[in-house]
């Protein structure tokens, strides 16, 4: 939307859809939950719970819950999450904890792009985040699972793919504590 609060419905709408897509440090988080979610017995209820604290976080910052070094806690989640993917088999309480968190923190960066909305664009862009999240993670789980039925991916694949999320982690760290050049 150009930095500009969305002021009807249909912004609210493409804002929600779009934002958690063009940024890569919550595009990983997406893959990184629908990873899990196709490679372990429990997965879908980590993602579930990643959504709803993905929720939950941007209605606070809406709610103008301040989460400080919130950039920084981004990237963090960043490798936890990238470090549960390289685990191949996490503890499913750690695991939910660990989604858990990462949703809050991520929600919490998207709802910096509605606070201060009106209610219709404000709902409009929450139902989008909800909307593509659900969406996204359905379609990596259906898509592993796929592959891995086709023995086209394997589970040392999958850890690349949490290894690649760790980088980004790595990256968002480097980028918010080292001092620009």
């Amino acid at each position: 939307m150009g930095g500009v609060t969305p002021a009807n419905f249909t912004h609210g709408l493409l804002s929600g859809l779009g934002h958690p897509i063009i940024g890569l440090d919550h595009f990983a988080a997406l893959v990184a939950a629908g990873c899990l979610a196709a490679t372990q017995p429990r997965g879908a209820l980590v993602a579930v719970i990643y959504v709803l604290a993905m929720l939950a976080g941007a209605v606070a910052h809406v709610q103008a819950l301040s989460l400080p070094a919130g950039e920084v806690l981004v990237a963090l989640s960043l490798l936890a999450l990238g470090a549960f993917l390289v685990l191949a088999r996490p503890n499913f309480v750690a695991a939910a904890l660990v989604f858990g968190f990462a949703g809050i923190v991520h929600g919490h960066a998207l709802g910096e792009a509605i606070t201060g909305a009106e209610p219709t664009p404000l709902y409009a862009y929450f139902a989008g985040l909800a909307l593509i999240h659900g969406a996204l993670i359905v379609g990596i789980v259906l898509v592993v699972q796929q592959l891995v039925s086709r023995q086209w991916l394997e589970a040392a694949r999958v850890q690349l793919v949490g290894a690649a999320v760790v980088g980004i982690g790595l990256a968002g760290i480097a980028q918010q504590l080292l001092p620009a050049a």
